[in-house]
């Protein structure tokens, strides 16, 4: 027996070290440091956890606050890391496969290079290299081993995607597209071209259109839904205002009220009163104007520009400025810069408004601002109402000011109290087994909502839609008339060679891309242009009017340094799309034949000791 408790004991004792082992292997600062086996290069847990700082950093940069790790998560940020540093473990592996190596001379020649690393002189600095490491958290073999690989890994994508181009004919192809020219000449018809008959209508030809266009007319889901408001307009006239008060707040804001007579100023300063003196006699002898004076100290009209000044503000110079005729220029007068020149561009007269005249607004000011007062300390009292079984019809009733509606609502209401953001923002969120609440409005508005039910969509009753499809049928007239008229315009130019008649407005355009546009022309009628060949005749409808157009020419791109400019970007835009996406199959085919092994465990730990 005790034979047999030791070896149990043995047993617990192996399974401990076990454990332990395992505790090891997946805590950061245990034992393994291994996340990912990327063929014979490797991920190490420090890397994962720094590259996921660093992008914590970046997010709370641009949003200007903090980012936990679980938001990281549901944002794929931990993913996107993971993968880059994959990626990166990939291309390292190969780089060992293939044996490249980079030289410890070209590597001290990339980190003499890094401006970081240099000195006021602008040559390396051993203190400045050390001290930017330390910042970072990096020794300086860890650096540099880290530099080596970037540099080797570079080396490999320039081998890659060196010298790759697209055809030339590809990027020809592409600037004849875009300045590919077009000459014609168009005839554009509208409904005052046309006399049509202005007999309305009949009720059957307008049913007969609703019943063929029924999809035209349906209504989409509504939520039928009923309410109370209390506004503080219904309040007003239950509020009492004193005398004392209004005459209070009349003189609290007098400046409003009463304003003194103002001028529109410009201030030219200058350095002394002698050099003042002698622009402004230029001015008066007729050898200068102000505007040059003012381009001759290298200003503008708006450097100088005071906008509308009171008297009080413009100090001693106020007298001459004031007493000066619009557009004239008086000085040198002083101000708070030095002696200055001052053109007067403009006078605002005085306004005064009396107590008496202002009574009628600062009353309902006064009453509306007391009235959402009023509200405020009725919402809980009205709350506890319907959260003790009131229904909204007895809050209406029972309540003073709270008025009772009820609205269909869509996404498009916007009418009565529909007009409120919060109100829509509630009436889209709102279920049946929503209990009626209270909440505000911007004005201070107070209402509650309960929905009835939900209108599925359906076709709205002709009654309703009367008004609608009149005005398509009336539209689908002058279309029809318009087509006619054009399709006749186009077989009397077809049989005319290709001329229009001379009684016709014709416009002609000469040498317009694909992109040019003509004010009051279908929207799509430059795409159907460059698919007609030389001297056919095309109508070409849209909501905007009805053309009938003639092809006269077709041009080559105009040869000009800008479509120069346009052909070389496009052939360096093209040249990159094609190396980028070599690089991208190449990369799918590195990191395929490396076999990626992700520790989960490893990641899990990083993410347990993430601050």
């Amino acid at each position: 027996m005790k034979n047999l408790s030791k070896t149990f004991v043995w047993i617990l004792m192996g399974l401990l070290f076990v454990g332990l082992a395992g505790f090891g292997a997946v805590n950061v600062s245990g034992t393994t440091r291994t996340l990912a086996s990327v063929g014979e290069a490797e991920v190490s847990v420090d890397d994962y956890a720094r590259a996921l700082q660093q992008e914590q950093r970046a997010i709370q940069q641009q949003s200007g606050q903090y980012i936990p790790l679980s938001q990281l998560v549901s944002m794929g940020v931990d993913q996107n890391v993971l993968s880059g540093l994959v990626t990166t473990a990939a291309l390292d592996n190969e780089v060992q496969r293939i044996g490249l190596s980079v030289g410890d001379d070209s590597l001290l020649q990339e980190i003499t290079q890094i401006p970081a690393f240099q000195g006021s002189d602008g040559a390396f600095s051993r203190e400045n290299y050390k001290f930017a490491l330390e910042n970072a958290g990096l020794s300086e073999t860890e650096f540099e081993e880290d530099l080596r690989a970037e540099t080797a890994r570079t080396l490999v994508q320039a081998a890659v995607v060196g010298g790759t181009r697209m055809p030339v004919v590809l990027r020809d192809t592409l600037t004849d597209y875009i300045g590919a020219r077009r000459s014609f000449a168009y005839v554009r018809l509208s409904e005052e071209d046309l006399v049509l008959t202005t007999a309305e209508p009949t009720e059957d030809e307008l049913r007969s259109y609703y019943d063929a266009n029924t999809d035209s007319f349906t209504l989409p889901e509504t939520k039928v839904i009923t309410y109370v408001l209390l506004s503080p307009e219904s309040l007003v006239d239950e509020v009492e205002l004193d005398e004392a008060t209004l005459r209070a707040l009349y003189e609290q804001r007098d400046a409003e009220f009463n304003v003194p007579e103002r001028r529109l100023v410009e201030r030219l300063v200058f350095s002394d009163t002698e050099k003042a003196a002698t622009a402004m006699a230029q001015l008066e002898l007729g050898g200068t104007t102000f505007e040059t004076l003012v381009e001759d100290r290298g200003l503008t009209l708006g450097d100088i520009d005071l906008g509308d000044v009171a008297h009080g503000d413009l100090g001693a110079a106020g007298d001459g400025i004031f007493a000066a005729e619009v557009g004239g220029v008086v000085g040198p007068l002083p101000s708070d810069l030095g002696p200055a020149l001052f053109r007067v561009n403009g006078i605002l007269e005085a306004s005064n408004t009396s107590y008496e005249d202002a009574l009628p607004t600062l009353r309902e000011e006064l009453a509306l601002e007391r009235a959402r007062r009023v509200i405020e300390t009725r919402a809980e009292g009205l709350d506890d109402l319907l959260a003790g079984g009131a229904t909204l019809e007895e809050l209406a009733k029972q309540e003073p000011g709270v008025e009772l509606g009820q609205i269909n609502w869509t996404a498009d209401t916007t009418e009565g109290v529909a007009g409120y953001e919060s109100f829509r923002t509630a009436a889209e969120a709102l279920t049946a087994e929503d209990f009626p609440a209270v909440a505000f409005v911007d004005d201070g508005s107070l209402y509650a909502m309960r929905l009835d039910e939900t209108l599925p969509p359906r076709p709205e009753p002709f009654d309703s839609a009367r008004d609608t499809v009149l005005a398509q049928v009336k539209a689908a007239r002058l279309q029809t008339a318009l087509a006619e008229q054009a399709e006749a315009i186009k077989t009397a130019a077809e049989a005319n060679d290709g001329q229009f008649a001379e009684d016709l407005e014709v416009r002609e355009e000469v040498g317009l891309t694909r992109t040019a546009y003509l004010d009051q022309t279908p929207v799509d009628m430059m795409n159907q242009i460059f698919e007609m060949e030389p001297g056919a005749l095309q109508v070409i409808s849209g909501s905007e009017g009805v053309v009938v157009v003639r092809l006269d020419e077709i041009l080559p791109p105009q040869d000009s340094t800008d479509m120069a400019f346009l052909a070389e970007a496009l052939g360096e835009q093209l040249d990159q799309s094609l190396a980028t996406e070599l690089f991208r199959v190449y990369m799918q085919s590195v990191q395929t034949q490396a076999r990626p092994q992700i520790n989960q465990q490893a990641v899990n730990a990083v993410h347990a000791s993430f601050q």
